[in-house]
């Protein structure tokens, strides 16, 4: 080997330490004490595994997780985040780039912050090579528990990939790591294309669920650890993107070929049916699996069934609030126990209750649903708004006031918009809105119809209670977020604050079941009893009734049988998604995979007048930002001086 062939390669393991090595990849020399001392018991073998699982990706953190505040969701001030502005509602900015780009998972870092803690997914990636490599090692390390051991890393290997694989599409593959001896066209990797990328994570699924427990067998010291069922339900989400309209038969992309002539994204029109069917498979898989291991949907009257004198409808808003919120229930598949900042997100959740709470420090009030959100939940019927025949005509900003028959869900007696009446419970169990009730706030026997705060008439300044301060920590659109602020977390006089912690949902069952349900109909050329069955199961036990039936009785005259078809079911199904999952940040992959981010992400984020003190001047519709999505903005920039290092690499489409 040449002089300058050697330059070269080190030249490209410097590159390759930047883009997707690590600390150990291709430097073997100089580590071997330290690999060997790594593996040398099973004391020091489980903290190198600890720092797999401690690798992956902050779900719900407030400062890295694109999905959790980078769709239209939520309209958020800068000031909610104090001395740390780092809030990813930047991606609805137009502030995206290459030259340092947000949510930049591809070396861990945005604008000198050490995303998910500066720890690299490409470094962990390869320290799960090291690791499966190595694992044999430790002498007193029992085959049981190596194996175990050897499925999470495999497990944690084919997340990564996934998460990577869903925020820049095609991606490289790290199947192992290279030796020093490489040549340098090796080390400088190529994105793969979908197809390969989907089947390699697929097949690292399929090993690791073969080695993983059904369920974790010591839950106090192991929740949050992959297990069969967590493994299953992440093959069929990696299956259904890669069947989706993003990633499968995409147009845009027909021209995505890279300089060995490889096209990334499939263009086979015949393969779509056949993609959907592995993605239903999978899902099915993965709720047979869920069941066995004793996941069921949860069920707010088995948590409240001791608590007096709680009403019905608030046991039933209390449904998607509790699947999210109550700690390792039953129907979480996998929770992120890592959560840094979950006691914050919480906290910007918690409204003022009392006049003296605002001149404290309990609550910061600030993550706000745009109104989109308020109106994307369905009637009490269990539709749309826009499909509702009792809806036909409504005005939606004519102040209604509640009666004793409405107190459960609006303060009786207090006025409020015709908007806020009248709608299904998961809408009372997800926003807070102006003389809306609020159970909690450590009351847990009674109903909770007196904490109901006048959010119209909060402000910040000393003695006053005359308007918003928007430019402070202030629910912008005139509405809070419920669903993520536990029961009994709240506030209480001018200085406390209680916050009961939970782990952040990364799969809940009611996603599987509506996946299923979306993988399946696409499949098919009309939904069998399956597809309906799986989305009434989430819907029933709010008290709607199956869409089908729903439909039928209630739905406007052009609507009535929209669930007989295949495309009236995929509008259906993306809908409940779209309604059970809001807040969690399943929306933010959704709307993209499904193609749609365009068009959702193209309109005005609007609000309520918050300045106004006025009831009526207060419901007024605000357009409070433009938005502006284009289609390179379907997936992350690699950032620029990547590009310059590996030239084999790709930037990421529209780039």
């Amino acid at each position: 080997m040449n002089i300058m062939n050697k330059i070269k390669i080190v030249i490209c393991f410097i590159a390759c330490f930047f883009t997707f090595s690590c600390d150990f990849l291709d430097v073997v020399p100089d580590n071997v004490p330290t690999i060997d001392h790594a593996f040398a018991n099973r004391t020091e073998a489980q903290r190198y595994l600890y720092g797999l699982l401690g690798g992956m990706p902050d779900v719900g953190n407030y400062q890295g997780d694109p999905a959790l505040c980078g769709s239209d969701e939520l309209w958020i001030s800068e000031s909610a985040y104090s001395t740390n502005p780092r809030t990813l509602t930047r991606l609805l900015k137009g502030e995206q780039g290459p030259v340092d780009p947000l949510a930049n998972y591809w070396m861990s870092r945005q604008n000198g912050y050490a995303l998910n803690g500066g720890k690299r997914l490409w470094t962990t990636i390869s320290d799960c090579n090291f690791f499966i490599e190595n694992i044999h090692k430790p002498y007193d390390l029992m085959e049981t528990e190596r194996d175990k051991w050897i499925g999470e890393a495999l497990f944690v290997k084919a997340y990564l990939h996934f998460w990577l694989f869903r925020q820049y599409g095609p991606i490289p593959l790290i199947k192992e790591n290279l030796p020093i001896d490489t040549e340098t066209e090796t080390i400088m990797r190529y994105r793969e294309p979908v197809d390969e990328v989907t089947d390699y994570i697929v097949s690292l699924l399929d090993q690791a669920i073969a080695l993983l427990p059904l369920r974790l067998e010591n839950e106090t010291d192991e929740m949050g650890r992959p297990d069969q069922c967590i493994a299953a339900a992440l093959k069929a989400q990696v299956l259904a993107l890669a069947a989706s309209p993003l990633f499968n038969c995409n147009p845009d992309y027909a021209d995505y070929i890279d300089k060995r002539g490889v096209q990334l994204f499939p263009q086979d029109p015949e393969a779509v049916k056949d993609k959907w069917q592995k993605a239903a498979v999978a899902a099915k898989e993965a709720i047979d699996m869920a069941h066995e291991g004793l996941h069921r949907l949860y069920d707010a009257h088995t948590d409240f069934q001791t608590a007096a004198g709680l009403s019905e409808e608030t046991i039933l808003a209390m449904q998607v609030r509790g699947a999210v919120t109550e700690r390792w229930n039953d129907e979480l598949i996998w929770g992120n126990t890592l959560l840094n900042n979950h006691a914050i997100l919480q906290r910007f959740c918690c409204p003022y209750f009392t006049v003296d709470q605002m001149q404290g420090s309990q609550g910061w009030p600030s993550w706000s649903p745009s109104l989109r959100m308020v109106e994307q939940f369905y009637t009490k019927n269990g539709l749309p708004i826009e499909d509702d025949e009792e809806w036909v005509g409504k005005d939606f900003w004519a102040l209604r006031t509640a009666t004793a028959d409405e107190r459960q869900y609006i303060r009786e007696g207090r006025q409020t918009a015709a908007l806020h009446f009248d709608r299904e419970a998961r809408f009372y169990g997800s926003i807070f809105f102006d003389q809306g009730t609020f159970f909690g706030n450590s009351q847990i026997t009674t109903d909770n119809t007196a904490n109901a705060g006048n959010l119209y008439v909060s402000n910040f300044k000393q003695g006053e209670m005359t308007q918003y301060a928007p430019n402070q920590r202030a629910p912008l659109t005139g509405y809070l977020v419920k669903k993520l602020l536990h029961y009994r977390s709240g506030a209480s006089g001018t200085a406390s604050y209680s916050n009961y912690n939970y782990a952040f949902p990364i799969i809940r069952l009611a996603d599987i079941y509506l996946l299923y349900a979306e993988a399946l109909n696409e499949s098919l050329d009309a939904p069998n009893d399956d597809v309906y069955f799986y989305i009434n199961a989430v819907r029933n036990r709010t008290g709607l009734k199956g869409v089908v039936e729903s439909w039928r009785d209630h739905a406007v005259a052009g609507k009535k049988n929209l669930p007989a078809t295949k495309e009236g079911m995929r509008e259906i199904i993306r809908r409940e998604r779209l309604n059970e999952l809001a807040f969690e940040g399943a929306r933010y992959w959704d709307i993209r995979r499904w193609k749609l981010a365009e068009d959702y992400l193209n309109r005005p984020i609007r609000g309520l007048s918050v300045e106004e003190s006025d009831a009526a001047d207060f419901f007024v519709e605000t357009v409070l930002y433009e938005p502006k999505f284009e289609k390179k903005d379907y997936f992350t920039p690699i950032r620029t001086e990547i590009l310059t290092i590996n030239t084999n690499l790709l930037q990421s489409p529209g780039w």
